[in-house]
């Protein structure tokens, strides 16, 4: 099961390496041919699906390797076992949240099916499904995080002991 995830988390990656390049180039050709005064309406629209795509995945990417903001301005004055159920506190409501997005972003796909691009005849609930899976996956990285919480809960306590007592 790890190595799926492992694979899956790449495949995550590269979709959104490849997006974002995809995303840059789409936009800067629109650039240049419209400077050129050709114009190319499917670009900015397939530019938009890609951007919806990068975003979530990458917000996930960003998720599972801990490159989001945290402020802990109040909690690290915390005792460090007190630190861990806030911690797991807020992956509980992180955790919530994408299960209802997730749920809620499904049956936005499902109102959606019908509606198209104006320019392309590409679903609009490609967009959505962005929403749908980015969550989904969110959810499994934090549902990751929890664990990691849970089964890591004491060795914090007793390594910041350690190291005062090694200090002292």
């Amino acid at each position: 099961m790890k190595k799926i995830y492992d694979y899956f988390c790449k495949i995550e990656v590269g979709f959104c390496c490849v997006g974002f390049i995809l995303l840059v180039a789409l936009i800067f050709a629109s650039a240049i041919l419209r400077f050129m005064r050709i114009s190319m309406a499917w670009n900015i629209d397939l530019a938009l699906l890609l951007l919806a795509w990068t975003a979530f995945l990458g917000a996930d990417v960003a998720w599972r390797s801990g490159q989001l903001i945290g402020i802990d301005l109040v909690t690290r004055y915390f005792h460090k076992k007190l630190q861990k159920i806030v911690l797991i506190a807020v992956y509980a409501v992180i955790l919530a949240l994408c299960v209802l997005t997730c749920l809620y972003g499904c049956r936005l796909v499902w109102v959606e099916r019908v509606r198209t691009y104006q320019s392309i005849p590409i679903p609009y609930s490609l967009v959505s499904l962005s929403l749908v899976v980015a969550t989904f996956s969110m959810s499994i990285s934090t549902i990751g995080k929890i664990k990691q919480c849970i089964v890591h809960f004491k060795d914090t306590e007793s390594k910041t002991e350690d190291t005062a007592a090694e200090q002292a």
